[in-house]
Parts: structure tokens; C-alpha cells; sequence
């Protein structure tokens, strides 16, 4: 496969910023899905690649996987700070303008680890014409529906919607969301993971709405064994739900 730095300068965050892209074999024929893979919040675009074999585990499959630079920011539009809602939006925009995929929700899916797995739920909800599966691995997904776990961002980052509610509060965009174009969910944890109960709350939540959604625990904690291990499974969640599989 080929592996490359994509080095690009955003507008919603008025600076340069970088995402790592991983392009299919060469006798694939494209155009292709496209599969975004958010970090989590201590990580940057290159920590798949450097903590995981996801180039494996994809090499098989007519797909593309990008790996934004979501930094500390949730994948949210601060009031009084950076946009990276907004920036993952454009991102989407500039990749099917510069490879070969399919611009279209059919062909698009989300997922992430810790931070991105909140961010991947929430970009799918948000935003139901531009991913058609999302999943989540160990997410914080309580973050924007007033949780009690402590981030240095969340007051920068929400705002006034910090105790829940608000536009960045998967709880509510699940509850108010067209069931016709609900994404495929996958949701999954570690037992060990300190994020545990964050998953299960949303799992009761989606359960308690009537939302079809796959929901998974494993053995495992908080960390890169477990999303090396788990991410194969959502690539074939999400190559199922893409009719590559």
C-alpha cells in the first residue's frame, strides 16, 4: 500500500495541520471508500500507523484510511477556540478532491479510540449525510452530556453546554436524529478500561431508544493492544456495511 503524509492547511483552523493517508494496493481499481480513523486526545494523525497494524489489517481491501490530526479538541467547534467539527468536514471535501473516491454517505465511514471514539459517533450524527457506519472504541462518550470524568478541555471546548445538552451531546443527537439515516453503530470496550461505564451508558441509552447498534466488551484496558487487536473488527464492521465484504 502506499503511505502517505498529507500535509494541507485548514481553514476552519486558520493553520497548517497534517493527516496521515493510506491508499490500496495498486490492483484495486478505484474509486474508493474512505474510512476516517480519528486519534485519541494524548495522540496526533500518526499514532495508528506507529501503535497498530491497521496498513495489514486494510491491505486486502479496495479502501482508503485517513488519520486526521484531531489534537486535544474532541472533534468539536470550541466557542472561543479552534473548529475541529468543522475541520474534519472540510477534510472530507479536500481528500475527494485530491484521491479517487467515492464522494458520497454510501462510501464513508468514521471510527476512533478514546477521544475519537466520542468524536466518530458524534461527526456521524451530526453530520448523517457524510458517513453511513461509525464505531467506537473505549469512547468518552459521555463528554458534552455533563460528565463527571475531569478534562482540561471541556469548559475551552464546550462552553456553556459543558453539564450536557447541547450540540456536541451524542445522548441528544441520538434522540432527536432521522431513523432513516441513522449510521451503523459499533460500540466497544475494554472491562478493565477506566471508560467502561461510559460505554455501557450509551449502550443502555441507544437500547433504551430502540437504535439498532452492535455493542461488544472485551477483556482489555485502556490502550494500544486493545485497539490493535479491536480495530480489526471494525474494519470488518465497517467493509460489511461498505458491501466490501
Amino acid at each position: 500500500m502506499a503511505f502517505c503524509e498529507l500535509h494541507y492547511f485548514s481553514e476552519p483552523l486558520q493553520k497548517q495541520t497534517a493527516a496521515t493517508v493510506l491508499l490500496p494496493e495498486s490492483n484495486f481499481k478505484g474509486p474508493f471508500p474512505v474510512f476516517y480513523l480519528l486519534n485519541g486526545l494524548s495522540d496526533d494523525h500518526t499514532i495508528w500507523m506507529r501503535r497498530t497494524n491497521i496498513e495489514r489489517y486494510v491491505s486486502g481491501l479496495p479502501l482508503i484510511v485517513v488519520m486526521p490530526n484531531g489534537a486535544r479538541g474532541f472533534y468539536c467547534d470550541a466557542p472561543q477556540g479552534a473548529a475541529h467539527q468543522a475541520d474534519i468536514v472540510d477534510l472530507v471535501r479536500y481528500v475527494d478532491t485530491r484521491f479517487q473516491t467515492r464522494a458520497e454517505r454510501s462510501a464513508r465511514c468514521i471510527g476512533g479510540f478514546s477521544m475519537g471514539g466520542y468524536g466518530a459517533v458524534k461527526l456521524a450524527l451530526q453530520y448523517p449525510d457524510l458517513f453511513s457506519s461509525a464505531n467506537s472504541h473505549a469512547g468518552a462518550l459521555s463528554f458534552g452530556h455533563g460528565s463527571k470524568l475531569e478534562f482540561p478541555e471541556t469548559k475551552p471546548v464546550l462552553g456553556q453546554d459543558a453539564d450536557g445538552g447541547g450540540p456536541n451531546d451524542v445522548y441528544r443527537l441520538i434522540a432527536e436524529a432521522d431513523r432513516s439515516k441513522l449510521p451503523h453503530l459499533l460500540i466497544d470496550c475494554g472491562v478493565d478500561d477506566f471508560l467502561i461505564e461510559e460505554s455501557r451508558a450509551f449502550h443502555a441509552h441507544l437500547e433504551k431508544l430502540g437504535v439498532p447498534h452492535d455493542y461488544k466488551e472485551h477483556p482489555g484496558a485502556h490502550n494500544w493492544d486493545y485497539c490493535d487487536l479491536h480495530v480489526q473488527e471494525a474494519v470488518a464492521f465497517h467493509a460489511r456495511h461498505l458491501g466490501l465484504s
